[in-house]
């Protein structure tokens, strides 16, 4: 459970799995950024997965907090993927002009466990 206990963040191995099932206002959403930063660095997490399947909506403050903990994990070694993004929220980025940049996404989070998963073990692989 997250420090501030409004989103889980439960570990699977190596992997990171915050699953947001509550509207992301922002404070919550600030608190989330903090919460997965912190587990990171608490924990050594090689992977991330942020399900947003709960999110009927977001605004620009919400998609740029998404976007940034995703870079902001990558920036720490952990490999973050977004899932679950519903096609309304997609379509709300995309408007907004949010590319994601640097955050790859999945479409559910058995594809995103699995890609997180295949980026890790290529990194291992590389390091040999």
């Amino acid at each position: 459970m997250s420090a501030h206990g409004s989103i889980p963040v439960l570990r699977i191995g190596s992997t990171l799995l915050a699953s947001i099932q509550v509207e992301l206002r922002d404070t919550i959403a600030d608190a989330f950024q903090e919460d997965i930063l912190q587990t990171i660095a608490k924990t050594g997490a090689t992977g991330l997965v942020i399900d947003i399947t709960g999110l009927e909506m977001v605004d620009s403050y919400v998609g740029r907090v998404l976007t940034n903990t995703g870079r902001m994990a990558t920036l720490m070694g952990t490999h973050a993927v977004v899932v679950g993004m519903r096609p309304v929220v997609a379509a709300t980025l995309v408007r907004m002009g949010f590319r994601m940049e640097g955050v790859l996404t999945a479409l559910n989070v058995d594809a995103g466990l699995a890609l997180v998963s295949e980026l890790i073990a290529r990194r291992h692989g590389a390091g040999r």
